[in-house]
């Protein structure tokens, strides 16, 4: 049986901020959270959900639940560029004309959008210096180019969202932080006298990693580092990017921390006694054998924690042909 799709969904938070619940087609992932915060005569909308046929119609439907519209946006401000965050802001912008907001450090999403060959052939590459079976990326090659990229049309920022920027709304100014590990390009926005935090994919109300690999050298130091600096703001309401606000910021940035230890700790144990493939160690990592639906996302993950592992000196890689394998630095 199919899974029935959702439908747009608005509700306000406190006076002056909505959250925005847009659905999404991915697996597991029913639905994504833009936020819109009320700003002198309209608002500012932070992220924006995936481009589809209908999701302007959803966003729309979303607003108008809340009484607002897609027309009273001023400026557009996404916490990264993932295709849920961003896909719509091609479309936004040319409707309403406002300002595009992102962090420079974009490419992880660009370039997925621009050239969908390219990126493809670069998933396949990372799947057989894996393990993957050469029958199971053929199906996934056929899969992928039958699907849309999620993106209206790729177009750069007005202004790059770096740490420092300050964006002016009607609850006060809220302030960019720099949090890259989920994504390279990833910021969270800060209001501090109201101790809101818009967590975007950085911190989720269920305790979930994602990371893109091949993007920057060590993606897991790096979400370690802006979990330190989240938890140095204080908050106590996270507006995230997937699932319902959640207060407890401190308990849920530990239960992340903690979660990555683990993983790390898999990792590094699943190598101990022989030279594995990146697949072999994520089956052991996630504690089951990957699936042709979760493989491309686990097997990501993996191989941060690997880079991670291999950037302490505690494993090494060795290539095969194609192949890579890790193993421990002792070994």
């Amino acid at each position: 049986m199919s899974r029935r799709r959702e439908l747009g969904r608005g509700e306000r938070v406190i006076p002056g901020l909505w959250r925005l619940r847009l659905p999404l087609p991915l697996p597991g992932v029913p639905h994504c959270n833009a936020w819109a915060i009320a700003a002198g005569d309209g608002v500012v909308l932070v992220d924006t959900g995936m481009h589809e046929p209908g999701s302007m119609a959803e966003l729309e439907r979303s607003m108008a639940q809340v009484g607002l519209s897609v027309d009273q946006v001023r400026l557009l401000a996404c916490t990264h560029a993932h295709v849920d965050h961003w896909g719509q802001a091609a479309t936004i912008r040319d409707r309403t004309g406002c300002e595009f907001w992102l962090h420079p450090n974009h490419q992880h999403g660009f370039a997925t959008a621009t050239d969908r060959e390219l990126a493809l052939a670069r998933r396949l590459e990372i799947g057989r210096q894996s393990g993957v079976p050469e029958a199971v990326l053929q199906r996934y090659a056929e899969r992928a180019r039958g699907t849309a990229s999620g993106i209206a049309r790729v177009i750069e920022p007005d202004r790059p969202l770096v740490g420092g920027v300050e964006i002016e709304t009607d609850l006060g100014v809220w302030k960019v932080f720099e949090t890259p590990g989920h994504a390279p390009s990833h910021v969270c926005l800060f209001q501090a006298e109201r101790r809101l935090l818009i967590s975007g994919d950085h911190l989720l109300g269920r305790i979930s990693l994602y990371f893109d690999y091949g993007w920057t050298p060590d993606p897991i130091g790096e979400f370690s580092s802006s979990l330190d600096l989240t938890d140095a703001l204080g908050a106590r309401l996270a507006l995230s990017g997937h699932g319902k606000p959640f207060i407890d910021v401190h308990g849920h940035i530990e239960a992340n921390r903690a979660l990555v230890r683990e993983r790390l700790d898999s990792a590094l144990a699943a190598v101990r006694h022989e030279p594995k493939a990146a697949v072999e160690i994520a089956a052991s990592v996630y504690g089951e054998e990957l699936t042709e639906t979760n493989t491309g996302w686990r097997l990501q993950e993996t191989l941060c924690y690997l880079s991670h592992l291999e950037l302490a000196g505690r494993i090494a890689r060795e290539s095969e042909g194609d192949l890579a394998r890790w193993k421990t630095s002792a070994s």
